[in-house]
């Protein structure tokens, strides 16, 4: 019996087994537990500080508050854009927003809009759900995207005092909504300067545009912007955005763990930006804007159609005024202009539809006539024209300079010039001959016969180099290249004479520049050529901003004259320019108290197959002592004189605060700059 197993010793032996497995799982356990235990401790005792940390930081979210806006003034003190108090309508998203409380609701504030608010800035419903961006569009049955389930929405701002009322004292019918102070831009309702001055854009608008969000980004604050924020596009308002913004406050929220908002929040202002002051003269500015727009109405009359033909279709005028010694603009007017007021909460269609023709700054780039049919107004020239026998200064300037003539040069002028292997012809105003005449006799009779027989062929003598020589004066008098005035989109001009393919020769090139049919160039380089030419050499940049000052008046910067470059020409020669100058015949200037030196020019231009004469001046005062420059151009406003003297007169007359009603004298002043083939 000793090979069979004991049946007892077996079961103690298994139940020994049991008992030991059950000691190392419950051992096991034990030493888990253990650890578990430590760890926690440890976490509540050593690391509870970093995770409270945590726990504090992921229970807010901090929301960036827009700056108020800086203003804008001219350089009295008169305020031209500036920031208002605005009340908002903003709606918080619940934890769980409900498709029925969120149709309800959004249909309540619609009745309310509709009840209490401005006509204009009326809401449906559904565009209240849409503003609401709750995840879901009702009207449309079907999922949105939502964006920051954290974020307040705006559903619409400047609220009537009516609606604020109303909502206020029947908030508890309205959940989630809240009335928040914000700033809103204006703009003068005098029109001042208005493409000067620009106008805002939503951030997330204007960024979407080609090369826009680029600047920021070279700035590196995108990141600071918000989307509804509202930026500066245009003109001063985004050459100077950031000065003019200021800087972000912050709204701290807290929140639960599902990113909703369950507190009041914590607000900390922002700041307000800076204020500018331009160099604008308020009246100098309007007296311009009206004289363009009473001149063009003249020259459409049976009086000015009278005396000046060619000008009868002039529906546009460009002016600057700029001081000679400082650079300084002191008005600059692109008309018809428009009211930038309407840019306040989103241009409508119809507003864009109405006023697109008037929102480029004609001075400086390309602005069209004020047709309303785009094909009519490829009909007609925009305002970048051909400077005409305004060139002629410069012209006898070079030709002094480089020793094509002499002070002394005289020349006999039949009225025709011929040139060329086909003799082709070049004419004075109505063919006139001007007899022997030397340089002066040039700008006073504005002979287009001298610039071309004495200038443009000799200077042509000289091949590509004679071309290169003239285009370097051009340049170097600010011809063909950027004022450097630093607007945006300015043109730098559209030069001609150096495409020969067109031209047809050198020789041609230059006879036509000689007497400025070359090239066509923007009002402000007009400008600027004639105050360089005032204070005989000094390339100035054109300034807008004569300071900057915070809110509350402190000032940050002033701006001082910059010369760009000079050009050293014996003193006899500007003098012999200016004395030249003071004797062309000019239309409404014979009662002026000051000696003006001054150039009129009427530059052709070939139009969708039509030749149309467009009327450009220059002029400055006093000859002795030149304080400020001007520069003039009337599209199809014909003669010089006639059609763009008039409006320089009273840019004057506000500048040295004269009569701003003195009668216009109408000459029987040249007329010339015409060319015939």
């Amino acid at each position: 019996m000793s090979g069979l197993k004991d049946p007892k010793k077996e079961e103690w032996l298994k139940r020994t087994n049991f008992a030991f497995r059950l000691n190392i799982f419950f051992f096991a356990i034990f030493i888990i537990f253990s650890v578990l235990i430590v760890r926690l401790a440890y976490i509540q005792f050593v690391e509870g500080s970093k995770y409270q940390a945590l726990k504090n930081k992921n229970s807010e979210v901090v929301n960036q508050i827009p700056p108020i806006r800086g203003n804008i003034y001219d350089v009295n003190g008169y305020a031209i854009a500036y920031s208002t108090s605005s009340q908002s309508l903003y709606y918080e998203l619940p934890s769980n927003p409900d498709q029925e409380e969120v149709i309800d609701l959004a249909s309540r504030l619609e009745e309310v809009f509709e009840q209490y608010g401005d006509e204009k800035s009326e809401k449906s419903a559904q565009e209240i759900v849409d503003d609401m961006d709750v995840g879901f569009n009702i009207y449309k049955e079907e999922k949105t995207i939502m964006n920051y389930a954290n974020r307040p929405r705006r559903l619409k701002t400047d609220l009537t005092q009516e609606e604020i009322a109303y909502i206020l004292e029947h908030i508890e019918e309205f959940p989630g909504i809240e009335v928040r102070e914000e700033s809103v831009r204006k703009y003068s309702q005098d029109t001042i300067a208005v493409q000067l001055v620009g106008y805002l854009k939503k951030f997330n608008s204007a960024s979407n545009l080609s090369g826009y969000l680029d600047y920021y980004k070279k700035q590196n604050v995108v990141n600071e912007y918000l989307d509804q924020e509202y930026v500066g596009y245009d003109g001063l308002e985004f050459l100077y955005q950031e000065e003019l913004r200021g800087k972000n406050g912050t709204r701290t929220y807290p929140i639960n763990a599902l990113g909703r908002i369950i507190g009041d929040p914590l607000v900390v202002p922002p700041v307000k930006g800076n204020n500018l002051y331009l160099t604008i003269d308020k009246d100098v500015q309007l007296a311009t804007e009206q004289a363009i727009l009473d001149q063009i109405e003249y020259l459409k009359s049976d009086q000015g159609a009278l005396y000046n033909k060619s000008g009868v279709n002039a529906t546009t005028g460009y002016a600057v005024a700029m001081e000679v010694d400082t650079g300084k603009v002191v008005a600059m007017a692109s008309m018809p202009d428009y009211d930038p007021n309407i840019w306040e909460g989103g241009l409508s269609q119809e507003d864009w539809e109405t006023n697109q023709i008037y929102f480029n700054n004609g001075t400086i780039s390309t602005s069209y006539s004020n047709h309303e049919d785009s094909v009519e107004r490829g009909k007609h020239p925009t305002s970048i024209v051909p400077l005409g026998s305004t060139i002629k200064p410069l012209t006898i300037l070079i030709g002094l300079n480089e020793g094509l003539i002499t002070q002394n040069t005289t020349y006999n002028d039949t009225g025709y010039f011929y040139f060329g292997n086909d003799n082709t012809r070049i004419r004075n105003a109505l063919s006139k001959g001007n007899g022997t005449i030397n340089a002066f006799g040039a700008i006073q009779y504005s002979s287009n016969t001298f610039m071309s027989a004495m200038i443009g062929e000799p200077l042509s003598k000289q091949g590509q180099d004679g071309l290169d020589l003239w285009d370097s004066y051009m340049k170097q008098f600010g011809l063909g290249v950027s004022t450097e005035s630093g607007l945006p989109n300015e043109s730098a001009g559209i030069i001609e004479y150096t495409n020969i393919q067109q031209t047809g020769s050198i020789l041609s090139s230059l006879v036509y520049s000689s007497w400025g049919q070359g090239a066509r160039y923007t009002t402000l380089q007009l400008a600027q050529y004639a105050a360089m030419v005032a204070n005989k050499g000094k390339r100035l940049q054109p300034q807008f901003v004569d300071k900057i000052t915070t809110f509350d008046a402190e000032t940050v910067e002033e701006f001082e004259p910059i010369i760009l470059n000079d050009v050293d020409l014996p003193d006899s020669y500007w003098n012999l320019v200016h004395s030249a100058m003071t004797q062309v015949k000019k239309s409404g200037f014979e009662d002026f108290p000051y000696v003006v030196a001054a150039k009129t020019g009427t530059s052709q231009q070939s139009v969708a197959g039509e030749i149309v004469d467009n009327a450009v001046f220059i002029a400055f005062a006093p000859v002795e002592d030149p304080k400020l420059a001007v520069a003039v151009v009337v599209p199809e406003g014909g003669y010089g004189s006639f059609g763009a003297g008039p409006i320089a007169r009273k840019m004057f007359d506000a500048y040295f605060g004269l009569d701003d009603e003195a009668e216009e004298a109408v000459t029987d002043g040249e007329v010339e700059g015409t060319s015939a083939n």
